[in-house]
């Protein structure tokens, strides 16, 4: 007698069923439940212009979400980790954002300030695209719900089902229109003319990225490598960029730039 499907793969072929049609997303979030146990589940759409586009959100968690609409999609993600994927057209697949985050993220102002209030514990992300200039991220969560992280035999599980996901993805979703708003592609020189529209401070375009590349979550250490320079150099650049402002810690920072950065996006 040949085995019987488990609950996952029965929730894949409703999945397949609903594809193209009301009630794939919910039945996406369920697949995902009996494959990896997740707390949560967001699909977002990047583009290069606008914020990016919530196609579904579910948690039993209220505050995983609280602050989404007010801080992240309002500029905050500007800052990060998977939209920095997104501009680099990183490979279709599985990402886990303490893997592709900046070596200092979980001690960022950022992660603090939004992060930490999610709960969020650990997440998995299938990245897709469906046509030329969009990225699809399929955020599978772990909250306080749980309260612990993907286990190697979760992570493997959504290793194997990636290039499932991508298809079913890509396939849902082929008739998404970006987003039309401003480009970013140069985010030092935007934040440079909105700095000075707004409070008048004359960065330089090194001081703009070594702004973006603190709250981003990126050490000392880590800046020297990206801009090709010394540690000690980065710390000359972070004191003038600090004087500039006239603040004194990269939560002064953040509390500057994020404005800015909603004005941006």
């Amino acid at each position: 007698m040949e085995a019987l499907p488990n609950a996952a793969e029965g929730a894949l072929a409703e999945c397949i069923r609903r594809l193209g049609r009301k009630g794939f997303e919910a039945a996406l979030y369920h697949w995902f439940r009996q494959a990896a146990a997740i707390d949560n589940l967001i699909i977002l759409a990047y583009s290069d212009h606008g914020r990016p586009q919530v196609l579904f959100r579910q948690s039993d968690l209220p505050q995983v979400f609280a602050e989404l609409d007010t801080t992240y999609l309002a500029g905050a993600y500007l800052l990060d980790p998977y939209y920095d994927l997104h501009r680099a057209r990183v490979p279709a697949g599985l990402y886990r954002l303490l893997d592709v985050a900046p070596d200092a993220f979980p001690r960022s102002r950022y992660f603090r300030e939004y992060y930490q209030q999610t709960t969020l514990i650990d997440e998995l992300t299938f990245i897709a695209y469906p046509r030329p200039g969009l990225t699809l991220n399929l955020c599978l969560g772990r909250d306080a719900s749980s309260g612990q992280a993907f286990s190697p035999r979760e992570v493997e599980a959504c290793q194997r089902i990636g290039p499932v996901v991508a298809a079913l993805a890509e396939s849902h979703w082929a008739g998404l229109a970006p987003q039309d708003g401003p480009g970013t592609q140069d985010l030092s020189a935007v934040l440079v003319t909105a700095a000075e529209a707004a409070h008048g401070l004359r960065l330089t375009a090194r001081q703009a990225e070594v702004a973006l590349l603190i709250l981003r979550g990126h050490s000392t250490t880590s800046i020297g490598l990206r801009l090709g320079v010394s540690p000690q150099t980065v710390k000359v650049f972070r004191k003038q960029l600090y004087a500039r402002c006239a603040i004194s810690s990269q939560a002064e920072l953040f509390a500057l730039m994020l404005p800015l950065l909603k004005d941006i996006a």
